[in-house]
């Protein structure tokens, strides 16, 4: 494998064989393939594109760039994937919903790339919280606890996490081929057997139009169904944050509050007004105090169990 010739081969619009895919990418494991040549064949990638066969062999060579879990539990293997946007708190909520109704959901998250906040961000911000651990701690809590939300660790498609880094400085981030790969190839690695994407359109998101959010959301599914994993995805909108505010904290505390008071609109995830009485300690009750006054005249408060 000569990694210019791959670079030129797809530069000059040309369909790549699986075989050439795989040892490219085989070749960023092991540094074959210099930083320089990845962002050259990212650049090609990004302006060529790539057929749906193609996309599926740059998900599975990813994929098999590293471990791939096997579980045995005694219910679903699940998760939900974001593309990406500003003030999204959906999976800090999502994960332990699907835990309480019977599902595992080992989530593997992403660092945020452009404009866009990353889960992995969000996890690192909570002091104490290990967003990094080894497979066998991974196993154990999702085992006893049903989800948990790591960050992608150094066994799990490592040479997604090395394209992954490149693609957001080059200014390859938008392409659809190496987004479908790069969301595919984490969510394979962890071993699920099913999927919902949430495709982000709008100002906030990669995908600034409803044409091309329905592209990428077709991708992901064409591409996950050819790979093996059951998938369906939503297009939802990024025109606002759906936080009630996008600094790096609020999901952290935002998302436990609206889990705890069950009362959160549909349009964004709001505090309702007790959710700060509902909190554990005092210092998160004086943090959610000021937002939980400002939309109490807006959230309706939940409605009695009693008739």
């Amino acid at each position: 494998m000569i990694p210019q010739e791959i670079i030129r081969a797809k530069r000059d619009g040309q369909v790549l064989s699986d075989s050439d895919i795989a040892g490219f990418i085989a070749g960023l494991v092991n540094d074959a393939v210099t930083e320089g040549q990845a962002a050259a064949f990212a650049m090609a990638v990004y302006f060529q594109g790539m057929n749906i066969d193609e996309r599926v062999a740059l998900t599975k060579a990813m994929r098999d760039s590293g471990t791939v879990l096997n579980w045995d539990l005694d219910g679903p293997v699940l998760d939900k994937h974001s593309t990406g946007g500003v003030g999204d708190t959906v999976s800090l909520m999502l994960a332990p919903m699907v835990a309480a109704c019977g599902g595992y959901v080992p989530m593997i998250s992403g660092r945020g790339l452009g404009h866009t906040g990353g889960t992995y961000d969000k996890m690192e911000s909570i002091p104490g919280y290990v967003a990094a651990p080894t497979m066998t701690k991974f196993r154990a809590v999702v085992a006893k606890l049903g989800c948990a939300i790591i960050g992608q660790t150094p066994d799990l498609a490592p040479a997604d996490k090395r394209l992954y880094g490149i693609r957001d400085v080059t200014a390859t981030v938008e392409s659809i081929g190496l987004i479908t790969a790069s969301i595919l190839s984490k969510k394979l690695a962890a071993g699920l057997q099913g999927l919902a994407m949430d495709v982000k359109v709008g100002n906030g998101a990669f995908m600034s139009t409803l044409p091309a959010a329905n592209e990428l959301a077709r991708s992901i599914v064409e591409v996950a169904t050819g790979a093996g994993l059951p998938t369906t995805a939503l297009i939802t909108d990024m025109n606002r944050p759906l936080a009630t505010r996008s600094r790096w904290p609020t999901p952290s505390i935002t998302s436990p509050a609206c889990v705890a008071s069950r009362a959160c609109t549909r349009s964004r995830w709001r505090c309702a007004p007790k959710c700060c009485c509902t909190a554990s300690s005092p210092a998160t009750r004086r943090r959610l105090a000021p937002d939980c006054r400002r939309y109490s005249s807006r959230v309706p408060p939940p409605r009695s169990s009693a008739r």
